[in-house]
């Protein structure tokens, strides 16, 4: 099968005997490379030996009077936080571990978002290592990457919010479009391939360039993917088997428990639930709606036992979609085993 996500960094880690990515040597020199990190010619003698020690044995305890010794206050800084990651990543155990102990309560434990969408990369991709369906994997982007909502033609796009970004300021040509805008030289249109069961086999090769486009309309097959991406997650997390189908509303007397995949969607599922008024504006920010089954009655909570699970997806008054996959780690009526 080919390579998909080099840029994950998941070659750099093993999987312990749980499938979870246990933290290596390698993987912590990846960040101790980083530019804000890597000592630069007139770093002070201090940096330099602390680099070099972390490099050696990239586990090293380093005590406060070790960064307070550091000249730049900026760079000190910086190695806390670095550190303060890989300490909190050791002392769970492994990147999955680390990952969801972030947002059980009484944590307190400040980590950059950008260091959690790279986790978030890397579980994806453990998740997903054996997935040949590329369809599958592009809308596991959605996991770790912003995407930017349109509607044209009856479609319902998800494009990557980044590589929008850079093309709408490039043209798709790099520093010579960022230098013809700046000239104010009209620069060419480009559209992103959408992919498609058709097309699919050219996302192999594009895969870390996050520069293909999904439409995720009822019915479509990317939209069945990202729920086939959810079951999976769950299973990762909670050990549990779940079925998840896309749903074109919410039809339930019965509805008693929901998860919102996104800050917007639990806002919105939260006054439909309590029977506030939603407008149109908002009802049309939702970009997927689904019902979530538990394959074993007894894996849910007994309050929620036979009862469906109604999740969705929306985007924000941007138009940007942006998932927080650790609402089903904390969210989801899941029955805790001793």
């Amino acid at each position: 099968m080919p390579q998909f996500w080099k840029s994950s960094g998941m070659h750099l880690l093993t999987r312990d005997a749980h499938g979870y990515l246990a933290v290596t040597p390698d993987f912590l020199r990846a960040y101790y490379t980083r530019p804000e990190l890597h000592p630069v010619e007139d770093s002070c003698a201090a940096e330099h030996r602390l680099f070099e020690r972390l490099m050696a044995d990239p586990f090293a305890p380093v005590g406060e009077q070790d960064l307070a010794a550091i000249a730049d206050p900026d760079a000190a800084d910086n190695y806390r936080i670095v550190l303060r990651f890989r300490d909190h990543l050791l002392a769970h155990g492994s990147i999955e571990s680390g990952y969801a102990a972030l947002f059980q309560a009484g944590n307190g434990i400040a980590i950059p978002p950008m260091f959690i969408d790279q986790l978030v990369h890397l579980i994806a991709h453990n998740i997903l290592r054996k997935v040949a369906d590329p369809l599958r994997l592009r809308a596991g982007e959605l996991l770790f990457r912003e995407q930017a909502a349109t509607t044209a033609d009856g479609q319902l796009m998800l494009a990557d919010a980044e590589t929008v970004e850079t093309y709408s300021r490039t043209g798709g040509l790099g520093g010579l479009g960022a230098l013809l805008a700046e000239a104010g030289t009209p620069l060419p249109s480009v559209s992103l391939d959408v992919l498609t069961e058709d097309n699919a086999s050219i996302y192999w090769d594009r895969s870390d360039r996050f520069d293909t486009a999904i439409d995720v309309r009822f019915t479509e097959p990317a939209l069945d993917a990202f729920a086939r991406v959810l079951e999976s997650w769950i299973a990762h997390f909670h050990g549990v088997s779940v079925r998840i189908q896309p749903q074109q509303s919410i039809r339930d007397e019965r509805w008693s428990w929901h998860v919102g995949l996104d800050a917007e969607a639990t806002r919105i599922l939260n006054a439909l639930y309590e029977g506030k008024p939603v407008g149109d504006e908002d009802l049309g920010r939702i970009v997927a709606l689904f019902r979530l089954d538990f394959d074993s009655r007894g894996d849910a909570i007994d309050s929620m036992r036979g009862k469906p699970v109604w999740m969705g997806l929306a985007m924000g008054a941007d138009n940007i979609v942006r998932m927080k996959p650790q609402n089903l780690l904390t969210n989801l009526p899941v029955r805790r085993r001793n």
